[in-house]
Order: structure tokens, then sequence, then C-alpha cells
């Protein structure tokens, strides 16, 4: 489609073809989405929903409870649960560049504005973090 596109208007864009990885499964079988794409973009709110199989709206109800009785250290739609949602990002790096080792790499969502993850994707190799506006000098000083 992109060609018939671009020669329909009679211009030439460069593009890439990627996507979210978003579920566990999609970290799991990363080697083979990387067959197909060129980059992946790790939602990690989404991939920290069904890694905890709870919501992020649901979860201000009792996510308070969790942190103040040591079931959680924080919340980890604010700071990336490195050991768990961490873990299923860096097993998606891997098997993603085992398959494609020039692929890109990044997150996208709160996530690419807490200094401690935006250290973790550093440390795991990705290559670009995103966020929303806001976030966007606290990602800079901790990139």
């Amino acid at each position: 489609i992109a060609k018939e596109v671009m020669a329909e208007q009679g211009i030439e864009l460069p593009y890439m073809v990627g996507t979210m990885i978003e579920l566990p499964r999609a970290c799991l079988i990363a080697d083979q989405i990387a067959e197909q794409a060129e980059f992946f973009s790790f939602g990690t709110n989404d991939l920290t929903q069904t890694a905890y199989g709870f919501s992020r709206d649901d979860a201000g109800t009792f996510l308070d409870i969790y942190q103040r009785q040591g079931v959680l250290e924080q919340d980890p739609f604010v700071s990336i649960d490195q050991e768990g949602v961490g873990e299923l990002v860096q097993i998606g790096v891997e098997r993603g560049r085992k398959t494609r080792p020039d692929i890109k790499l990044g997150i996208c969502g709160e996530h690419g504005g807490d200094p401690a993850s935006v250290a973790f994707c550093h440390r795991v190799g990705l290559t670009y973090v995103s966020c929303s506006p806001y976030r966007v000098p606290i990602a800079r000083l901790a990139a």
C-alpha cells in the first residue's frame, strides 16, 4: 500500500514497519515478530497491566495499600517493575535482536519519563524512550 500511495503522490518517503509489544506472549515470541518488524515499541503501561493482571484504573483503589503492607515496593505504573515486566522487556530485546540485530527498540508511555525506568531502558539496550510532553525534561535529564 505504501508503494502505491507514494507512486500515486509522486513522492518517496522512507518508512519503517514496526509493532507495539504490549503482551507477555509478544515478548516471548519477539524473535518471530522481528522477522517482519523493523522496530518494537514496548507499551509498558499495557504490558504492566497484562503481566500483573489488573488495570491501571482499578489499581488506584489498592496499590497504596499494597505498598504500605510491603506487597509492592512502588507503583509499577510509575516506575517499571524491573524483575517482572522488566524481565519481559529484556527477553523481548534479546530475542528481537537475535533475529534482527539492527532492530530499533524503545518504550512508550509514562515509564519513559521516570528516571529509574529510563536508566533500566539504557541498561537493557533500548534505543529510545517516549513519554508525555510534560515528562520530556525529566526523561532528557535521566538519559
